[in-house]
């Protein structure tokens, strides 16, 4: 053989790393859990179905031939949130029976897992296109339902008990943080609601909501377009005055940490050359992303080292994200994770559109509403280069993605 020839092997490892782009995200209005909700009696794989048609609609230069796989993520993968539920909502939303599709859990980063792996596929050249996203009706499904923890876990002490009630583990964030009181917890919640409000009625929120037909038993159908769990109007005398369900005389309260919701989301990834030869826009530029394991008893405090890490892979400090989208699960992890990086608690930076306190927290759906949320911004702000979603994950752990802004001036110059 000649010294010339290339060998398999060597057309392998000489392969380049495409760029992954973010070129567009959805997802429904989100809903309060339960009987009253907007989605009771409803489906969970219609949510996402309805997501990945209005991504599609949106985009009318990509043929649904060319999407290449649909990674859907649920939390509690049973009834109409099971069955491969990529797959099952792929078939259901028309794309073509040869588009392949699969599931994902890790609980509360089950969508913003379902973007990295699938962004993983695109940038070692496995897939052009894809379609990621999560969908959780806790309504349907509430936290835990059914599921049969290994009773090792507590016999052989692997992990505290507090560890598998996430309210318990932001009660012990307090005991790690007491800088962190009741009273600055209450007053970034208020903060969330008020920022919210404000981004809704500039209409930032609004372009990127598919809007929900429903109809509860002995009543009409009512189209659903804004997310139902905000209370605009709270104030810090209000959450005072609050229960503390987790523990006595605790920190944690329903007004300063995430409802319970149903709702679903998905996002539309491409490479950079299939986004070119498509037509398709460009949001945002995926610049790396990290994951890290946290004591289960405080996984609040899971994005600290996440975070660490993607800014590592990335060459960057924190001093270079200009946006931060923090998923709000309870304030006290956000403002540990403030703490941590000596971020002020009002930083302007942080959730301009306010957060999960206010919106909702849709367990798996979550994390493609944060990217929703820094695309949006990324349009609004060309000043800012970088930006970031993060969040906690339940049983310990974080989740942090890094992006770049293509509306910046030095967009792709010895980026990152």
């Amino acid at each position: 053989m000649s010294q010339h020839t290339e060998t398999p092997a060597a057309r392998r490892t000489s392969r380049a790393v495409r760029d992954v782009v973010f070129v567009d995200g959805v997802r429904t209005p989100f809903g309060r859990a339960g009987e009253k909700g907007i989605y009771a009696g409803m489906r969970a794989d219609d949510l996402v179905v309805k997501c990945i048609r209005d991504l599609m609609r949106r985009n009318p230069s990509l043929p649904a031939e060319r999407v290449d796989e649909v990674a859907i993520a649920a939390t509690t993968q049973t009834g109409d949130q099971g069955l491969t539920i990529g797959r099952t909502a792929a078939l259901l939303a028309g794309l073509p029976r040869t588009v392949p599709g699969f599931a994902i859990d890790r609980m509360c980063a089950g969508a913003m897992t379902a973007v990295t792996t699938t962004a993983s596929g695109i940038a070692f050249g496995a897939y052009d296109v894809v379609i990621a996203g999560g969908v959780e009706h806790m309504g349907n499904h509430p936290m835990g339902s059914g599921a049969d923890p290994n009773p090792r876990f507590m016999s052989e002490r692997i992990v505290d008990p507090a560890a598998l009630n996430m309210g318990n583990t932001a009660e012990n964030l307090h005991d790690r943080f007491p800088d962190i009181t009741k009273d600055r917890t209450d007053a970034y919640a208020v903060r969330s609601q008020q920022k919210l409000a404000k981004a809704y009625e500039a209409g930032l929120i609004q372009p990127d909501l598919v809007p929900v037909a429903g109809r509860k038993a002995g009543g009409g159908w009512t189209l659903n377009s804004v997310d139902e769990p905000p209370r605009p109007d709270t104030t810090v005398e209000d959450l005072a005055s609050l229960r503390t369900p987790f523990r006595a005389h605790g920190r944690v309260t329903a007004g300063n940490a995430a409802g319970l919701n149903d709702g679903a989301t998905a996002a539309l990834l491409a490479s950079g050359d299939a986004a070119l030869e498509l037509g398709l826009p460009v949001r945002m530029r995926l610049v790396a992303y990290a994951f890290a394991g946290v004591e289960p008893e405080v996984m609040g405090i899971g994005p600290v080292p996440a975070t660490e890490k993607a800014l590592r892979q990335a060459g960057l400090g924190i001093s270079d994200i200009g946006l931060f989208e923090i998923n709000e699960a309870f304030a006290v992890q956000v403002l540990s994770f403030l703490d941590h990086f000596g971020i002020d608690d009002e930083d302007p930076r942080v959730n301009r559109y306010g957060g999960a306190i206010a919106v909702g927290h849709p367990l798996a759906s979550s994390g493609v509403r944060l990217m929703n949320q820094l695309a949006r911004q990324f349009e609004e702000d060309p000043s800012v280069r970088y930006g970031m979603t993060t969040m906690c994950i339940g049983l310990g752990m974080g989740a942090t993605v890094i992006w770049e802004n293509p509306h910046h001036e030095h967009y792709g110059q010895d980026a990152a």
